[in-house]
């Protein structure tokens, strides 16, 4: 008698590169709890966002060899079914033969009413197993409040917000919560 085998609908991050590889350069991907999720684009104000806060980490990473970006996935060896594309990361080293990245050292999302509950369930919880990530901010888009994510023993969480400053001691500064929301209308 022949026993049907249940296969595991769940797409790895294998598959995903060679499935995303093929899909036109317009559209962007992530890959969510095994599945590939087309990203739509950010609402005017979360771009402005993710625009002040690479600028700002760009002025702190460049003279520590490090770069701000936007547009990678980050992977981790805990999770082979997730590949999320946050909005900002900050790493060092050698120039990446492709948009993955396996070392960040910061990474930033902008809080959106559609993927919030993602962004701080199961993105967070990827983001942090990542051995090199020193520091996760969670950005409000209609207030000035971050949720500032520090590895140190244990990962420790604090709220800053209006007039504060983020210490990034991994980039030898600090962020201005300020410089994150210049020129937004909140």
């Amino acid at each position: 008698m022949a026993v049907a085998v249940r296969r595991d609908a769940r797409m790895r991050v294998a598959e995903y590169k060679e499935w995303v590889a093929a899909r036109p350069d317009d559209e962007r991907w992530e890959l969510i709890d095994g599945a590939p999720v087309m990203m739509a684009p950010p609402a005017y104000r979360h771009q402005q966002i993710v625009s002040n806060l690479e600028a700002a980490l760009r002025g702190l990473a460049r003279p520590q060899g490090c770069w701000a970006l936007s547009n990678l996935a980050v992977l981790s060896e805990a999770f082979d079914d997730y590949a999320p594309v946050p909005d900002v990361l900050v790493r060092c080293g050698a120039v990446l033969e492709d948009g993955y990245v396996r070392d960040p050292l910061l990474v930033a999302e902008v809080l959106s009413p559609s993927t919030m509950n993602n962004d701080r369930g199961y993105k967070a919880d990827l983001y942090q197993s990542v051995p090199s990530l020193q520091t996760l901010l969670l950005i409000y888009p209609d207030e000035e409040r971050i949720e500032v994510w520090r590895r140190e023993a244990e990962w420790t969480l604090r709220f800053a917000g209006f007039g504060e400053t983020i210490d990034l001691p991994e980039l030898g500064g600090a962020l201005a919560v300020a410089d994150v929301y210049n020129g937004i209308d909140l």
